[in-house]
């Protein structure tokens, strides 16, 4: 495996600054310098074969699309992710454990980072300065300095930079939203996002020398290096404040994004957010039950999670929108009802989900200069919506935003401290 090497960091600083300098003068709808065209071959590299085995699966449904690289730190999960694709590609992608490797390449058109949310900003910030394009998944970024560094280096080298909020390509939401723009249930007011899963306890780790098959040191990344323990990889980083945020991170953004694009509003002016780890004596640092408000002035959002019970037989939608007329419930794939004040069903719109839209549309935007369906601004957005919540539960239940600017408000030092990461690894930070 792999580790960071200086020699591939001075490599790579020089190509960045190459990379960054010829972004600079080219439109935001070109690949280095040229429009590529509807007709031309797009290759992009997928970085985490987790979440990225799907967006492998969606990319083969990409049409002319070339997967060129494969990126894992776990020499296992290179192995089985390379096998899904057996067979189904004419050339078979190069594997690799270090995802500056994919940077490196002139040929290259994109990056697809589905590596742990901790990676996220960090890669694609280094993507954009190598002028590549990113497709990255929610939520984007770490924390919420993070969330607007990224969207300043998209912006700075004209790249193209998608989140994987995959609803912002649905058909039947985006038919969902219109209705509620024509007046459906009337004006506006307010919107409930729940979450409900059963996930048991993830134990009380033990240290312990990390895998063969795992680069710890490259796993960690951005990240300070802190002691391997045996129940935190693959998945359960989630549940760790220096690595993830939570359920409110992971599943939030989903929920979030709708309900904030359905009632047309950006930064909030007050964040309350309170909760616990109730069900579980365990490594879990954030909570399994949470509930975040968010006040817009004129409008209202709550985020509903509960990570490890499944609120059975209770049935609640993915999204409710509230009007003076009635609601619109959207539900987690891609289909809503309207009801009016009383109850009664007026309109259903049923149909199935799916990423290749979303993956289309990040394709197209590049080849052919064709509108993201979401621009990384927007998304990020949503995003902060994570990290206001979590900050507020860290910092004693409530923040206060600037609605204009989305920063916090000043006077709030306890709520300052957890703005950005502390500390990142050396040559690393954002």
């Amino acid at each position: 495996m792999e580790s960071p090497q200086p020699s591939r960091r001075s490599f790579l600083g020089t190509a960045l600054a190459a990379g960054a300098a010829t972004a600079a003068v080219t439109g935001p709808n070109l690949l280095l310098g040229q429009a590529k065209g509807a007709n031309s071959r797009f290759r992009v590299g997928v970085m985490g074969l987790g979440r990225g085995r799907a967006h492998i699966k969606a990319y083969l449904d990409v049409p002319n699309t070339e997967i060129a690289y494969l990126c894992d730190v776990d020499s296992n999960r290179l192995v089985t992710g390379a096998s899904t694709m057996e067979g189904k590609q004419e050339k078979a992608p190069e594997k690799v454990s270090d995802f500056r490797r994919i940077l490196e390449d002139p040929d290259i058109d994109a990056i697809s980072i589905a590596a742990p949310n901790f990676w996220h900003a960090p890669a694609a910030i280094l993507a954009c300065q190598a002028g590549k394009h990113v497709y990255v998944e929610k939520p984007g970024s770490y924390s919420a300095h993070e969330a607007f560094r990224l969207v300043e280096v998209a912006k700075e080298t004209n790249r193209q930079v998608m989140m994987g909020n995959q609803r912002r390509s649905y058909p039947g939401t985006k038919l969902g939203i219109e209705k509620l723009r024509a007046g459906a249930i009337g004006d506006l007011l307010y919107a409930r996002c729940f979450y409900n899963a059963s996930r048991q306890s993830i134990g009380k780790g033990q240290p312990a020398q990390p895998p063969a098959e795992l680069d710890w040191l490259m796993w960690q990344g951005p990240v300070p290096d802190a002691p391997y323990k045996d129940n935190l990889v693959p998945y359960n980083w989630h549940w760790h404040w220096l690595y993830g945020g939570g359920e409110l991170a992971n599943n939030g953004p989903h929920g979030l994004d709708i309900a904030r694009w359905a009632l047309g509003v950006d930064y909030p002016q007050r964040v309350t957010c309170a909760g616990g780890r109730y069900h579980f004596d365990d490594d879990q640092e954030t909570p399994d039950t949470t509930l975040a408000v968010y006040d817009f002035g004129k409008a209202g959002i709550s985020w509903d999670g509960a990570s490890c019970h499944p609120r059975k037989p209770e049935s609640s939608p993915f999204v409710t929108v509230y009007g003076s007329e009635g609601k619109l419930d959207f539900n987690s794939a891609a289909g809503w009802t309207i009801y009016d004040k009383d109850g009664k069903e007026v309109e259903k719109h049923t149909e199935p989900p799916g990423d290749v839209p979303h993956f289309t549309n990040f394709a197209d935007a590049i080849r052919e200069g064709k509108p993201l369906n979401q621009t990384i601004a927007d998304a990020q957005t949503s995003t902060l919506l994570c990290h206001y919540g979590n900050i507020a539960y860290r910092a004693g239940g409530a923040v206060t935003i600037d609605p204009k600017a989305g920063r916090l408000a000043d006077g709030q030092p306890e709520a300052e401290k957890y703005w950005a990461r502390e500390a990142y690894r050396e040559g690393w930070a954002v």
